[in-house]
């Protein structure tokens, strides 16, 4: 089975972010992340966009401002994110599971990732964005429903 990144974070998203148990130091997490067959490469690129998660977390407004301008895909996004992904990204924005600014990082995030981001990688990384910004704890509840929940139609989470 070939690992990459986003394996990666899904296993740290399954296994702490989502419980409220301590975080083990980077180096112990390294060493756990290896015993579970993951490749030291792909290891140091799960901690790299976490890292740049959390500096553009930072970065953020402090008060953001909705806009109701229109995203315009670049070429490079457009073949990384498919029309599935981007639809979902606008339907999320559409019922305000997310703002443009959220939705621009999780755009920025997914183009960090070395590969073509499918609609369930979306998904998860939603999730975990939305779970580690504050104030976002009624939207990331809404997206935990259309992650953890097969057969959920569009509608359940409004």
């Amino acid at each position: 089975m070939k690992e990459n990144v986003f394996d990666v974070l899904m296993y740290l998203f399954d296994n702490y972010m989502d419980d409220d148990n301590d975080i083990p130091e980077q180096d112990t997490l390294s060493v756990e992340l290896e015993q579970a067959g993951f490749n030291l490469k792909e290891i140091n690129q799960a901690f790299d966009w976490l890292e740049d998660l959390a500096t553009l977390q930072a970065q953020a407004p402090v008060k953001y401002q909705p806009t109701n301008a229109i995203r315009i895909y670049t070429a490079e996004e457009i073949e990384k994110l498919s029309v599935e992904t981007r639809g979902f990204l606008m339907f999320l924005e559409q019922v305000e599971v997310l703002d443009s600014y959220t939705r621009e990082l999780i755009i920025e995030r997914m183009m960090s990732l070395d590969d073509e981001v499918d609609l369930e990688q979306l998904k998860w990384a939603v999730l975990m964005i939305l779970f580690n910004i504050p104030g976002q704890e009624n939207a990331a509840s809404r997206m935990e429903t259309l992650v953890y929940e097969d057969d959920v139609s569009m509608s359940s989470i409004n």
